[in-house]
């Protein structure tokens, strides 16, 4: 693994956050993809190269892993503003959709070409390999799936070509994983609890306690029981419950009362989550309060959050706290909050620092594939390493 770049990616159900080399490049992109030409038009053509890449990501991808090779793409943002862009739906398995493969590409091909690590090689074609950090839901790890989906990962090789994007326009990246560690989300959050990025153990109070971690995703719940420092395979359990339908029906509601089209379910997060005009939007260039329509959607499905809760809780009576993380937990804080003021009162937790909860995991996968990288370097390169620093 010698020149294999650190790749710690979670592919969420709203979004990818990303972690690559010593955290020098982090990238947010909208886990929304849209099919599309290879020459897309665009205004403005001649000032490409001044927009933002990230904004305007447009790539063909191909891989064996795919079930549809070599299509074309908007990624992220740049697909939100088309009439054809998809999002992962309920009841979907993140680790056999293409989409899922589409944005852990994208994101990786955009490090290589945006870091140092790598040269150009002939044709403006980058040969990258990486070390990878990542993971699935509870759920499907413990029905087997992350076998397959490391398996896709391994042993080929994935490209991906930009198109009308800015800066990268003509570039290929071939991606190469050296190695692949699929985590589950919920032991990868308690790992995020216990340790800092330089692998040191912070919250020692923590680590002997049975806590509950409660990951609410857009298309999921897992609840990770934590004892003896692992989770308890036999008592965790993952729910087919996400925020992703109830940001939809919402977004639909919208469309329907007030005739204004959001670009998609990450519109309607930002709506609910942001600091200044929370639950308001523009209509007709007046501003307008939307809470009956947040507060009746959001709080039926916190009930039912907490109803998954409350079940674990009763079968793991000595747990110590519930923490909540995870995109779904920003969105509910509030809404669960007053339920459990109003009935259990169990011990739980959630951070304040919304960033913090949404980066959870990928600052997680980071900390686990660096400490698995440490454990596997030969030591004949750490003694180099540390005689270089002197």
């Amino acid at each position: 693994m010698k020149d294999s770049r650190i790749a710690a990616v979670d592919v969420g159900n709203d979004a990818v956050k990303a972690n690559f080399g010593k955290m020098e490049n982090a990238y947010y992109i909208p886990n929304v993809i849209a099919r599309d030409m290879e020459d897309r038009p665009v205004i403005g053509i001649e000032d490409l190269d001044e927009k933002d890449p990230l904004d305007n990501l447009h790539i063909k991808v191909h891989s064996p892993a795919l079930e549809e090779n070599n299509a074309v793409y908007r990624v992220g943002t740049l697909a939100t503003k088309t009439n054809n862009s998809t999002e992962l739906d309920q009841g979907s398995s993140k680790s056999e959709e293409d989409q899922t493969l589409v944005m852990l590409f994208a994101s990786i091909a955009l490090d290589a070409v945006s870091s140092k690590s790598f040269k150009s090689g002939k044709n403006d074609t980058i040969d990258a390999n990486y070390t990878l950090g990542t993971g699935l839901p509870l759920r499907e790890v413990k029905e087997g799936k992350d076998v397959g989906y490391r398996s896709q990962l391994l042993g080929n090789v994935h490209q991906v070509e930009f198109l009308v994007t800015p800066q990268y326009q003509g570039i290929k990246v071939n991606i190469k994983f050296d190695e692949v560690k699929v985590y589950p989300e919920g032991f990868a959050a308690y790992v995020n609890l216990i340790m800092d990025n330089d692998l040191n153990v912070i919250n020692k109070e923590l680590i002997d306690k049975q806590i509950l971690i409660q990951d609410i995703g857009g298309l999921s719940t897992d609840i990770a029981v934590i004892r003896n420092r692992t989770v308890d395979d036999d008592k965790a359990q993952g729910f087919p419950l996400g925020v992703a339908e109830s940001l939809e029906e919402i977004r639909d509601e919208i469309r329907t009362r007030h005739g204004v089209e959001l670009d998609s379910r990450r519109d309607v997060v930002d709506i609910i989550t942001r600091k200044n005009d929370r639950h308001h939007i523009m209509v007709k260039g007046s501003r307008t309060n939307i809470h009956d329509i947040t507060d009746r959607i959001l709080l039926e499905l916190a009930k039912k959050e907490y109803r998954n809760l409350r079940n674990v809780w009763q079968k793991n009576s000595q747990s110590e706290i519930c923490y909540f993380v995870g995109g779904g937990s920003a969105v509910l804080k509030d809404y669960i909050k007053s339920l459990n003021n109003k009935l259990d009162g169990f011990n739980i937790d959630f951070f304040e620092d919304e960033n913090e909860s949404i980066w959870m995991m990928a600052n997680a996968y980071y900390k686990l594939i660096m400490d698995y990288v440490k454990k596997n370097t030969p030591a004949e390169t750490k003694e180099k390493a540390t005689t270089e620093k002197k």
